[in-house]
């Protein structure tokens, strides 16, 4: 068993993850947590979410062509938006209903992620 030390770096990073209910990119994520541990170094940050996610704290939310945002684990089945100004991005609630009508024929869909693009509140 691997003993995972709680500092103040991992401790910050945890509270910006638990105050912004929404995927972060480890530069938000470095922002937030400077808030309470001034300077801390985003190799701290890079290390801190990579344990978290190997913990199952956090997930991955990939979006191609982007650099991968991190949220909390355990939520439920939900969609993304994505800011094409600011780059932040958000829950969407709720689902589609129908896609595996979209399959092609003798197809069985198993999965899918939806991500939304435009211009959030602030940047519209």
């Amino acid at each position: 068993m691997t003993f995972i030390r709680k500092t103040k770096q991992r401790e910050a990073i945890c509270s910006a993850f638990e105050a912004a209910d929404r995927p972060l990119s480890h530069e938000e994520v470095a922002k937030a947590a400077s808030q309470h541990v001034p300077n801390i170094g985003i190799a701290t940050v890079y290390r801190n979410i990579a344990s978290l996610v190997e913990e199952g704290w956090l997930t991955p939310v990939e979006i191609p062509g982007q650099a991968s945002r991190y949220e909390l684990a355990g939520k439920h089945h939900h969609h993304h938006f994505l800011c094409r100004s600011c780059e932040q991005m958000f829950d969407v609630e709720g689902c589609i209903n129908g896609l595996s009508a979209l399959t092609p024929k003798g197809f069985v869909l198993e999965d899918h992620h939806i991500t939304l693009y435009g211009l959030c509140s602030d940047c519209r």
